[in-house]
């Protein structure tokens, strides 16, 4: 308890700090938001500071389809703002050359508090998690030190990382960390649900709500844990009863226990991120729980949360269902949706 109001403090001085230097040079405060409600993050924040110029440059890039070796792919092209920065509308992502990947696109909010990232776990360094789609010969098509490359070549970039970073010189760490600002900048915490547990503006929930909590605390915990509502774990929820098409974290780590296993996925604002699952299979929040109350198919890394007395799955009434349905809405957060800050110019 100690250790985090002391952290806690040095925050709240961190962002004096930057509100004041920013109130100086007349540019907007800008830093990432730790919700009271959120456990500390993972990412070492004093380690890439961000700043109004940082995250700027990082937007730039975001939305810059220089990233790919055509130029007409960009980050945001899967990660759409709107959509709780992912893919609204395609089973699975479209890259370069209208090239279809395997996986849906996972939601980029809250990946201050991740560890291992992509649906795979194969990224363990956030400021790496670029290198993952620029090099994806189906996603961009391009390589980290093409795109710097060819950065260099834009004065306005230049400008940019000298404003950032205090040199005109553009390196793969300039570049990384930039974007890793304006992503880290992606916290959605300000949903009906967290209004209601941090006791603001009055907020409570109906009875299907609350009912729908207790549903979720008791029959979903064990993967979407704490209010960040994942434990960033890999597990195998039994879409499949075989894995030719993908293999998941097996891919990564080449141990037979973890074939078919994927990351769990936050449950924050899934009325704006449809389709559901790593293949985008489900396009509504019944078909997901339909899976899971009789659609669970045994396999030998079959998670153990979904195995009771030889039955797979999760026991749920159809008004059960109806009850999780009402409390997930909770979880949406329309103000980040809505912030323009994030989204596309």
């Amino acid at each position: 308890m100690q250790k985090r109001l002391i952290y806690i403090c040095y925050l709240l001085c961190y962002v004096l700090l930057m509100s004041a230097c920013d109130k100086s040079s007349d540019k907007p405060a800008i830093g990432v938001l730790l919700p009271v409600n959120f456990p500390e993050p993972v990412y070492n924040l004093a380690a890439n500071p961000v700043s109004w110029d940082g995250f700027q440059l990082g937007k730039s890039l975001f939305y810059d389809p220089i990233l790919s070796k055509d130029n007409s792919v960009s980050c945001g092209s899967c990660h759409i703002a709107t959509s709780a920065f992912t893919q609204h509308g395609h089973t699975v992502s479209h890259g370069i050359n209208d090239q279809l990947g395997k996986r849906n696109s996972l939601s980029l909010v809250n990946l201050a508090w991740g560890k291992d990232f992509f649906w795979d776990g194969g990224v363990h360094n956030f400021d790496l998690v670029a290198f993952n789609p620029i090099q994806n010969p189906v996603e961009m098509d391009e390589t980290v030190a093409n795109v710097i490359v060819k950065l260099q070549q834009i004065s306005a970039y230049k400008q940019q990382f000298k404003a950032a970073f205090g040199s005109e010189e553009i390196t793969t760490q300039t570049f990384t960390k930039a974007l890793s600002q304006f992503m880290l900048c992606m916290v959605s915490a300000n949903s009906k649900y967290d209004q209601y547990v941090r006791k603001e503006n009055n907020i409570t929930l109906t009875t299907d709500e609350l009912d729908g909590l207790a549903l979720v605390k008791a029959k979903c915990s064990n993967c979407h844990a704490t209010d960040l509502f994942t434990d960033g774990s890999f597990r195998n929820n039994g879409l499949s009863s075989s894995f030719e098409k993908d293999m998941g974290r097996y891919n990564v780590t080449l141990m037979p226990e973890d074939m078919g296993k994927f990351k769990v996925p936050t449950l924050r604002n899934l009325t704006y991120s449809t389709p559901y699952m790593h293949d985008g299979r489900f396009t509504t929040l019944e078909q997901v729980l339909n899976h899971y109350s009789s659609g669970v198919k045994a396999t030998a890394t079959l998670d153990s949360t979904l195995l009771n007395n030889g039955t797979t799955g999760i026991a749920l009434s159809d008004g059960e269902k109806q009850h999780i349905i009402a409390f997930l809405k909770t979880l949406d957060d329309e103000s980040f949706i809505r912030d323009k800050r994030f989204q596309e110019e």
